[in-house]
């Protein structure tokens, strides 16, 4: 059962098509003009209108109109008295679903209702498969389950589903882009285009022509027409990366295009209208950017609508393990090598890190670890020595005293937790001789120094 609006302002046709569709089970509500009809679903609940073509005050056309402009998603059946072709057009051209003529024919005008609840349904049914698919995708690109990752998510799933203007902030390698492509996967602009500029990487003098595109002939070397950025994303959604870095000249043509979703190409003097979403990423803190006088404060203001701040990698370490786990996967399905785990002294040595090069660098990290890793198994041995403050690949020790332990992957190295020379001096010593048995003269060919040097060591 459906409830239907029937909108005519002739009340024995409003009763006709209420007896009708009573006998096919649907509840209606029937009404004698496009004001009335605007009241009833404002209050919601409605299923689908029927609606008469020809009315006092206000035409089916201009109710369709109406209910377009106030972003009503009700389907609308035309019911009409004259059958012509011009009609039918003119309806379904306005966003009419159906188009049935009168004398009403109540199998007619159940067939026309049943096929209307139908295309409903499946619309509704599309669009939610659409947004698990959305959500499963946002899922599986953004990796983490730290409470400040979740914040950000949250914020994302409700601001996606708006036209508001996003600002996502925070240093480089954060993964700003990535929740950009979020939100447009999230929104109803998912099927829409997802263009990406970035500001910083452009020559000045083709920033004006990469957004806005240009005419033939409108400078040298312009020897056709070229749509740019904002063009291209028409229906969809624009991430301008790094935004703090357009040039101030430009930055009054932009604020005019957010405002009014209206530019010219240059060299054109045709105004192009578009419907484009912007999303604005900036690894500065852009308040006081505009405050120094670097940026607009007024185009600040427009495009912070919605402010995010990304936090960095060191904020967030406990989604370190399974940000790893994930890009040992891709990194080994993409180069064929099998990786089964990751050990725990791995994740300990690179929580230890302050990953000044945030998520990027750390998955370059990982990347490098699986290509050079000898075991199935990723070891601190497969690490960057030097960044981590490893001597050599192979044993867990440790500084301060502390004995080295048995290698994890197998090794006769050591790695451990200090920069300080004369501590791994010490280690290094004394891991020799544990391997000799004492034996000095064996101990020193280990470690590449003669008896005289080892033995001045051990004495001082």
């Amino acid at each position: 059962m459906a409830t239907i609006l029937c909108v005519d302002d002739e009340a024995a046709s409003i009763l006709i098509l209420e007896d009708a569709l009573q006998r096919a089970g649907h509840k209606t509500i029937g009404v004698h003009n496009v004001q009335a009809a605007m009241n009833v679903l404002a209050r919601g609940g409605i299923d689908l209108i029927l609606s008469d073509y020809r009315m006092p005050g206000a035409t089916g056309l201009e109710f369709l109109a109406e209910i377009e402009r106030e972003g009503i998603d009700v389907p609308l059946i035309m019911v009409t008295g004259n059958a012509s072709i011009e009609h039918a057009v003119a309806s379904m051209k306005a966003g009419a679903i159906d188009y049935i003529t009168k004398p009403i024919r109540a199998q007619q005008l159940e067939l026309a209702v049943d096929q209307a609840l139908e295309f409903v349904r499946l619309k509704r049914e599309n669009a939610q498969l659409r947004e698990e698919v959305s959500q499963f995708r946002t899922a599986r690109e953004i990796i983490g389950e730290s409470e400040s990752l979740n914040r950000i998510l949250e914020t994302i799933k409700v601001v996606a589903r708006t036209r508001a203007t996003v600002l996502l902030q925070g240093e480089s390698g954060t993964g700003k882009e990535l929740l950009a492509r979020a939100i447009h996967n999230l929104s109803d602009r998912a099927e829409g285009p997802f263009i990406s500029i970035n500001c910083a990487a452009l020559p000045d003098s083709l920033v004006e022509s990469t957004l806005f595109g240009h005419e033939k002939g409108a400078f040298t070397g312009a020897v056709k027409q070229v749509k740019g950025a904002f063009e291209r994303a028409n229906g969809g959604t624009l991430l301008l990366d790094e935004i703090s870095e357009m040039r101030l000249d430009l930055q009054a043509k932009f604020l005019r295009v957010l405002q009014e979703q209206e530019f010219e190409r240059v060299g054109g003097n045709h105004p192009i209208k578009v419907d484009v979403r912007i999303i604005a990423t900036t690894n500065r803190d852009l308040a006081e950017y505009a405050q120094s006088g670097s940026f607009r404060e007024d185009l600040y203001y427009r495009l912070s609508v919605v402010p995010v701040v990304v936090p960095p990698l060191r904020e967030r370490m406990e989604d370190i393990p399974l940000l790893v786990q994930h890009f040992a996967r891709r990194v080994a399905a993409e180069i064929g090598k099998p990786i089964t785990g990751v050990a725990q002294e791995t994740i300990d040595l690179l929580q230890r890190h302050d990953w000044p090069g945030n998520i990027r660098e750390l998955s370059h990290t990982v990347e490098r670890a699986v290509i050079l890793s000898p075991t199935e198994v990723l070891h601190p041995q497969a690490f960057d020595a030097s960044r981590f403050g490893l001597v050599a690949p192979g044993t867990v020790g440790g500084a301060n005293g502390r004995r080295p332990g048995a290698p994890p992957g197998g090794g006769d190295g050591v790695w451990v937790e200090t920069l300080n020379l004369g501590e791994i001096e010490e280690i290094m010593i004394e891991r020799a001789l544990e391997k000799t048995e004492g034996n000095r003269t064996h101990a020193a060919d280990l470690l590449g120094i003669s008896v005289r040097t080892l033995r001045n060591k051990l004495n001082r």
